[in-house]
């Protein structure tokens, strides 16, 4: 018997802890080199990890739900032979490093692939379809792996039975495990047997999550929702860690560090929600969810265009201001994880089509957790759409390291005064509010104020993008 334990690499984000949030794999399985056995959550995605050798699991070193170093080691493996020193990874080290000529085959790369939203799929399992586009949070669960096969005897660390006994989503195996939940304890209502956040908050809430009577949650009992009150804590606390701390850190230093002014305006976008409703039944864009947010996205580059010095970040070391060539179109996107920003590379020399697969592409990825750790760096502006939850408008604060970032609020229809001919009219139109942040030791008032002024002219007439082009 040789014994090698696999250490927990830093999966290229220079990370030195991670969350581990599935076990792909039990005490007494056949691993091959780069099997997938475990998926962590890093503080930017869901990872998961490859075994650097081939083996028999003798013991699983940590739980689902563990914080883990980075160097550590998490599971043992029987690799059959004489232990070889070149196959694990040693404390601290990054295991995607190439191995040697003695040490056999080569690692695949860690992580998720840029533009992938598909895992691999596990041993026995069929493959898995892409996931949809269109949902804002849930997605199509995957079907149901083939039974695993019995562990053989042999001592294990504590490590829970939930990926045995009950099929989730990471987020929904982190939901769950926030509220306080066992997810054994669920009836699935998901397709295939997967349990979905609805059972886990019908459970928090104390209802019956069935559904084999075919009332669905509609059909709770009034009395349960009364106990399950009765029942709740009076408190209910969660460790910060993961996407929620990052996030967190990253705020406090921006507000603390860069001078916040944010400036206001108030725009008819009727002529913006009739191109929206033509593009729609455009054909070129016809396999694309086309929404206003998309053309606030084209408007701010439009107007960065015209007003490149707001495209900048500050370089506290040198001392200097950078200006960027490249507009980085952040997308501020609400996931089961936290609020994450990834960023759309070179968002200003797209067409508005590909903008558009390039949006909706970026926020699948991000609500499912596998968005690369390239997608996380180099933004050089944001856009925070408040308005997808009925906001008018708010104060964003700057994501560390650019110089702007643009609040949409929502569109409502309001009575607005209409000039024709030199006569005034007051009639219903589609308004919103925009409300641009900027970091005023590299913007100035009028700088900001003809961005905010040129994204609102674009918006209350798409037109006038032809005159600047």
């Amino acid at each position: 018997m040789a014994l090698q334990k696999f250490n927990l690499p830093d999966p290229g984000e220079g990370l030195t802890e991670a969350d581990l949030v599935t076990w792909r794999v039990a005490v007494g399985d056949e691993v091959k080199v780069n099997d997938m056995v475990v998926e962590v959550e890093t503080a930017k995605s869901l990872v998961e990890l490859p075994i650097p050798f081939a083996g028999r699991v003798v013991e699983l070193l940590a739980a689902e739900g563990d914080t883990v170093d980075v160097g550590a080691p998490i599971i043992v493996v029987d690799t059959g032979g004489e232990a070889s020193p070149a196959a694990a990874p040693s404390a601290g080290s990054a295991a995607a490093e190439e191995p040697d000529e003695a040490s056999g085959p080569n690692l695949v790369g860690y992580g998720a692939k840029a533009g992938s939203t598909r895992r691999r799929a596990r041993r026995g399992e069929p493959a898995q379809a892409s996931l949809p586009t269109e949902q804002p949070v849930a997605y199509s669960p995957a079907p149901p792996p083939e039974a695993l096969p019995e562990p053989a005897p042999a001592p294990a660390a504590p490590v829970t039975g939930e990926r045995a006994r009950a099929l989730a989503k990471p987020p929904v195996r982190k939901m769950a495990k926030d509220l306080g939940v066992d997810l054994a304890s669920l009836t699935p209502s998901g397709p295939g047997g997967v349990v979905t956040r609805e059972d886990v908050q019908a459970a928090a809430s104390g209802a019956s999550t069935s559904t084999s009577s075919g009332r669905g949650l509609e059909a709770r009992a009034s009395h349960l929702d009364q106990q399950a009150a009765s029942d709740r804590p009076a408190e209910r606390r969660v460790p910060i860690k993961g996407v929620r701390k990052v996030t967190a850190q990253a705020m406090v230093d921006s507000a603390f560090t860069a001078p916040h002014v944010t400036e206001f305006v108030t725009v008819d976008v009727t002529a913006t929600m009739d191109l929206v409703d033509r593009l729609k039944k455009d054909r070129a864009f016809r396999d694309v969810k086309v929404t206003p947010l998309l053309v606030v996205a084209k408007a701010l580059c439009l107007a960065i265009r015209r007003n490149p010095d707001v495209n900048a970040s500050w370089d506290e070391a040198a001392q200097e201001i950078v200006y960027r060539r490249d507009v980085n179109l952040g997308i501020a996107a609400a996931t089961p994880r936290g609020l994450v920003v990834p960023n759309i590379k070179g968002a200003d020399s797209m067409p508005m089509r590909e903008l558009a697969d390039a949006m909706a592409q970026l926020v699948a990825t991000a609500r499912e957790g596998r968005t690369p750790p390239a997608d996380f760096a180099g933004g050089t502006v944001t856009i925070t759409n408040v308005g997808v939850f009925g906001v008018d408008t708010g104060t964003p604060i700057l994501n560390p390291g650019e110089a702007a970032i643009l609040a949409f609020g929502a569109v409502r229809r309001m009575p607005w005064v209409v000039e024709r001919d030199g006569v005034e009219s007051i009639e219903p139109r589609w308004v919103t509010q925009l409300a641009l942040s900027f970091d005023h030791r590299m913007v100035d008032g009028e700088l900001g104020s003809k961005v905010l002024a040129d994204v609102a002219a674009l918006l209350h007439d798409p037109g006038q993008a032809l005159v600047w082009a």
